[in-house]
């Protein structure tokens, strides 16, 4: 079964608290690896899950606070001293680009392969990234700077072939690949069987959504509507709601209540604030209004099974 999976990194808000590291999490879908945000000891992180960076093709930052950004030129130099070739496919604001050439300039280091970049903007949604596997699209979020998360959808698969009913119905071999592309088989008597008999539906595309950094906020619910897996920042508890409005957050009542009312699957709250060592506080406060939610605990994985 194609693996969709996603792994925390880090889930600390601005500086690292209680062995917990600012923001940086893995996704793996079907043995390709997406790197989402890139706080302080991200490389630490990977070598301490024992996750190969080397196959960290595609990296998404959401926006340019230091705690989700300042762990990546290290580790693109890292990577360039383990003698990395393949280019790496970097997206985020306009200005990291500048922040990245700078310290590659100053460091007076010549990157042994390709950074290939794309611009990020938060006039509006778009698709920035699209393969076989997936597509990305941006989210735009209400920070103190221009912010953007993240969705992953699943490209949807092809339908699968009802061998006992290919076998009844003596359909030829060179025509069942035709089948799981929806097409219906016309026997030699010109009787047309309808595809769905012969095949079964596909799993519906599984759906990941990154939501860093934001005042709450409904106007992206559309877009995240019935994800299966979304992760939203919770920095603090709602008694401190003056505090989260002030600092363009969110508490995790309110990730709790979004979540409702976008009727997904299931919710990972992060980004926590250092004021908080015990976390259940935050993860009772969001179930209460959305029961199927999660902490964002370091090294935890969440896989979306395929249905």
């Amino acid at each position: 079964m194609a693996v969709f999976e996603v792994t925390i990194l880090g889930s600390s808000s601005a500086t690292p608290a209680y062995n917990r590291n600012p923001s940086a999490q893995l996704l793996n879908i079907n043995e390709r690896y997406y790197l989402v945000d890139c706080g302080e000891a991200t490389q630490n992180q990977l070598n301490r899950f024992r996750i190969r960076y080397s196959r960290i093709d595609h990296i998404f930052i959401s926006h340019l606070h230091g705690d989700h950004y300042l762990g990546l030129v290290g580790l693109l130099s890292t990577m360039h001293l383990n003698g990395r070739k393949n280019p790496i496919h970097l997206f985020g604001p306009p200005e990291l680009k500048e922040i990245i050439d700078l310290q590659l300039r100053v460091s007076e280091t010549v990157l042994r392969y390709e950074v290939i970049f794309y611009a990020t903007h938060t006039d509006h949604p778009a698709e920035i990234f699209s393969n076989n596997d997936i597509s990305v699209e941006t989210i735009i979020l209400n920070h103190r700077i221009p912010t953007t998360g993240f969705i992953f959808r699943e490209k949807p698969r092809k339908r699968k072939v009802n061998i006992e009913k290919v076998a009844e119905y003596k359909v030829p071999v060179d025509f069942v690949q035709l089948l799981k592309y929806g097409i219906d088989y016309t026997d030699k008597t010109g009787k047309r069987i309808p595809n769905e008999e012969l095949t079964f539906d596909p799993p519906a595309p599984r759906v990941y959504a990154y939501c860093s950094d934001t005042l709450y906020t409904e106007h992206f619910i559309s877009q995240i509507e019935g994800a299966d897996l979304v992760y939203h920042e919770s920095t603090f508890l709602h008694e401190l709601l003056e505090r989260a409005r002030e600092t363009l957050h969110t508490t995790a009542l309110q990730a709790g209540q979004l979540a409702a009312k976008a009727k997904v699957d299931r919710l990972v709250i992060g980004h926590f604030s250092a004021r908080y060592k015990e976390l259940e506080p935050l993860l009772e406060e969001a179930r209460s209004a959305f029961p199927n939610t999660f902490l964002a605990i370091e090294g935890e994985k969440f896989s979306i099974i395929a249905s």
